[in-house]
């Protein structure tokens, strides 16, 4: 789910439920979460469909997993796999989400 929806629904702006978002916050019966925590990014795909940055991070994981240990990718080449796919996405964005899944640049993935 992303913020464009929840205004949408609500007839808001989305910098105004952003900022509700931002300073609350839900108990579950698995933790205190902050709301905005419940939300996701999007991107615009070629094609124009949006996509949550989740989807876009989890197959940055899958390729990053798949890649040679010996070779790694850097973050050039995964933003041409992920262009390639459809994603319209930045070297920097790829290096930005990269950190948050806690995966090293590639001379630190590099193996013997």
């Amino acid at each position: 789910m992303i913020l464009k929806d929840i205004a949408e629904q609500t007839g808001l702006d989305i910098s105004t439920v952003s900022r509700v978002a931002n300073s609350k916050f839900v108990q579950t019966e698995f933790g205190t979460y902050r709301l905005k925590f419940f939300f996701s990014e999007s991107l615009v795909t070629d094609s124009g469909e949006e996509v949550s940055t989740r989807e876009v991070k989890k197959i940055l994981n899958n390729i990053i997993d798949e890649e040679s240990k010996q070779r790694p990718l850097s973050d050039e080449k995964l933003t041409e796999m992920l262009q390639e796919k459809g994603y319209n996405i930045a070297r920097r964005t790829v290096a930005k989400y990269r950190e948050q899944l806690n995966i090293p640049v590639a001379r630190l993935r590099k193996e013997l």
